[in-house]
């Protein structure tokens, strides 16, 4: 099943916030971040990691 990138971030997002309960700009940063990572030169470092 192919899941949209946001519609992945979002759900973790709703998630971590339910659950955690961290400030929401914090929320925010890492999304944003983990979402600009995905598309950059870092991509393939980051890849084997992540799987």
């Amino acid at each position: 099943m192919d899941v949209p990138l946001w519609l992945a971030l979002v759900v973790v997002g709703a998630l971590g916030i339910k659950l955690i309960r961290p400030p929401w700009w914090l929320v925010a940063v890492i999304l944003l971040g983990g979402y600009l990572l995905a598309d950059s030169f870092l991509t393939p470092v980051i890849d084997p990691i992540a799987k």
